[in-house]
């Protein structure tokens, strides 16, 4: 199997892991854990105070939204970065 064949296999077992959540469930609310995890505590101890309060507080959801994805990007970048650079070929190696 080719290189490019291996490619475009795992981009469509990507592009399905993330369309079919969507697609089976229309209608769920896919929430994060934070909130989940607040729901429980607040539920077992209502009189639970939290040990600090956030420095900065997003202005809205959208916009801790681009936080999180631009948080993401960065590690994502990161991680590629440090793959590439462990994984490359030495100098004067075979090319395929």
């Amino acid at each position: 199997m080719k290189v490019w064949q291996k490619n475009l296999i795992l981009i469509v077992l990507v592009v399905l892991l993330a369309a079919l959540p969507l697609w089976l469930l229309p209608n769920a609310e896919f929430g994060g854990a934070d909130g989940q995890a607040e729901e429980v505590i607040l539920e077992n101890d209502p009189d639970y105070e939290p040990w600090f309060q956030p420095i900065l507080e997003p202005a809205s959801g959208e916009v801790e939204s681009l936080l999180f994805a631009l948080q993401a990007a960065v590690g994502a970048g990161i991680v590629g970065f440090v793959l590439g650079r462990v994984t490359r070929r030495p100098d004067g190696g075979e090319k395929s």
